[in-house]
């Protein structure tokens, strides 16, 4: 659907005050631009330390958004699936899962691609929500582990990742993001989403 994109999810403490109007669902053509508008602007926060300014001006919320919007309209085999976060009607964050793309993972490896909520949305609870639903889409499509890449200087998000059970493996790359040849190490983290057994199932 998109290439492993990363970007701060974190959402430590809560919000005061109810919550009935956050939720997360399946991303309409609609949602596009205000997906592109999170995805340039947590991404040029989490480059920042990684790529040089001129780099950084290039991640255009209109790009992002076309990008989605051909995913959409012509997804690819597979589960493929883009999730937006709510606050009331309005798009705060998104996620992006599908099979894993990594040489060495097994049939029943599902990857979260992309993780991201808009600064000014944190700390209500948003990233969670979005990992809980994508969690429970790819166990639901028969995944027995979750993998992502976040980059190796994006603290914020590993630790959320961390915090929600993914563990680094040990894995990582060097990845090309820029036309002019700028790389950014990225780790990889996993987890096992395998459901635990149910005792009283086993009962007689």
């Amino acid at each position: 659907m998109a290439e492993h994109q990363h970007g701060h999810a974190h959402d430590h403490g809560h919000a005061p005050g109810p919550l009935a109007d956050a939720s997360v669902r399946l991303a309409r053509e609609t949602d596009t631009p205000a997906v592109g508008l999170v995805q340039a602007t947590v991404w040029r926060e989490a480059y920042a330390a990684v790529l040089p300014q001129e780099v950084l001006d290039q991640f255009e919320p209109q790009a992002f958004a076309s990008v989605w919007r051909r995913s959409l309209a012509a997804p690819p085999d597979g589960v493929y699936r883009l999730l937006v976060a709510l606050a009331g009607d309005q798009v705060v964050g998104f996620a992006s899962i599908g099979p894993s793309q990594d040489p060495d993972a097994s049939p029943e490896t599902g990857e979260l691609t992309a993780i991201a909520v808009h600064p000014q949305a944190r700390r209500a609870g948003h990233g969670s929500r979005l990992l809980n639903a994508a969690v429970d889409t790819l166990r639901g499509a028969g995944a027995e582990l979750v993998a992502t890449w976040v980059l190796s200087t994006d603290e914020d998000t590993r630790a959320f990742l961390a915090a929600s059970g993914l563990s680094p493996d040990g894995a990582y790359r060097d990845r090309v993001v820029s036309e002019g040849g700028d790389t950014a190490r990225e780790v990889r983290l996993l987890a096992n989403i395998t459901p635990p057994e149910d005792p009283a199932a086993e009962s007689p």
